[in-house]
């Protein structure tokens, strides 16, 4: 396995288990969270799923976006399944983008995304190898905020260690 295949299969397993614990949140608890200030089940699972497509565009501009595109602010959500749906094409392509690039594109490109200091945030320069990879990692966090939020609305959490 090459390292484009190992960062597919990482993306593929991480959305596989995120999958499983978004679709075992009881539908009467989609919009629950643990305080006023916090994103609720399905504005979490949204932002997941609406970052990705952020990060793709990053991807594409090599670095941070001047105007983005939003599909999904644009429409309305009532299921998981809804979401998950709407997301496919978005996915396909992400998935597709990183199929054609190449180890040397891992280590050369760079996404730059150092104007965020000028926004208070930590801007930074990174690999796309390294920016792949936090990428899943963003998602792999609030996978486990939610497995979190389920533990405190005392709900059964799915076995994601398979």
């Amino acid at each position: 396995m090459n390292e484009i295949e190992l960062i597919i299969l990482n993306f593929e397993e991480v959305r596989r288990r995120s999958i499983k614990i978004w679709k075992s949140i009881p539908e009467n608890l989609l919009n629950w969270k643990p305080d006023h200030e916090a994103l609720t089940c399905a504005e979490m699972i949204r932002h997941v799923l609406a970052s990705e497509y952020n990060y793709y565009q990053m991807i594409q501009n090599r670095g941070s976006l001047e105007n983005p595109t939003y599909p999904y602010s644009e429409r309305e959500f009532t299921t998981i399944e809804e979401q998950l749906e709407f997301s496919l094409p978005y996915r396909e392509d992400f998935l597709n983008l990183i199929k054609s690039m190449t180890k040397q594109d891992l280590a050369n490109i760079n996404i730059d995304r150092s104007d965020l200091s000028d926004k208070g945030y930590t801007g930074y320069i990174r690999s796309l190898g390294d920016f792949l990879l936090r990428i899943a990692y963003h998602e792999s966090v609030h996978t486990g905020q939610l497995l979190d939020y389920m533990r405190t609305m005392g709900i059964e959490r799915p076995d994601i260690w398979d």
